[in-house]
């Protein structure tokens, strides 16, 4: 998949993000907006993935510090899974398993491209703390080699006011699955 061209400048992302930053507060609670876009001034490679994530519907924000690794995590924030990322198959492997009806990309490919990883299952547990995301649609979760090796993924969603991970075969695709990254800042 090739590199999305911006269509706003970097004014523009940070309006965003500020904008989102200020509206859920309870996402992080502790954090400084000054001390993000400093670093994200700082990084203008992480400033185009973060544009990728927005311009696909991901709704990015910012949801933890990483003390340890000294990095920020903004984590796809939509609240169902992002539009422009949708209809994949898993990875590529599963994308050149498929003989007919080809979806359009792959998950792992897809966020490679742009600069982010997929969220693991611990990963999208925590994003469930934060809120009611994929009530209606499913997430491709970071599968573990061991079960990849076996030609199965993982994915989440939300329902009974519950947090499923189910299995799938690499190979299948939905209209409303697709797949949620983190940006480490």
């Amino acid at each position: 998949m090739k590199t999305m061209v911006s269509n706003y400048n970097d004014s523009n992302i940070f309006e965003k993000l500020k904008g989102r930053f200020d509206y859920n507060m309870n996402r992080h609670e502790n954090l400084k907006w000054a001390e993000i876009l400093d670093k994200l001034e700082k990084n203008p490679e992480k400033l185009e993935s973060l544009r990728q994530m927005e311009e696909s519907g991901g709704e990015p924000d910012v949801v933890n510090f990483d003390e340890k690794s000294g990095e920020y995590h903004f984590y796809d924030c939509a609240v169902e899974s992002p539009k422009g990322r949708r209809s994949f198959c898993y990875d590529q492997e599963a994308l050149d398993k498929r003989k007919e009806n080809k979806p359009k990309n792959n998950a792992v490919e897809s966020a490679k491209s742009m600069g982010i990883e997929i969220l693991t299952e611990v990963e999208y547990r925590y994003l469930q703390t934060l809120g009611n995301f994929d009530t209606k649609t499913s997430s491709w979760l970071k599968t573990p080699e061991n079960i990849r090796k076996l030609g199965g993924t993982i994915f989440g969603d939300f329902r009974f006011d519950t947090i499923f991970v189910y299995h799938n075969g690499a190979e299948s695709y939905y209209g409303g699955r697709g797949f949620r990254g983190v940006l480490k800042v």
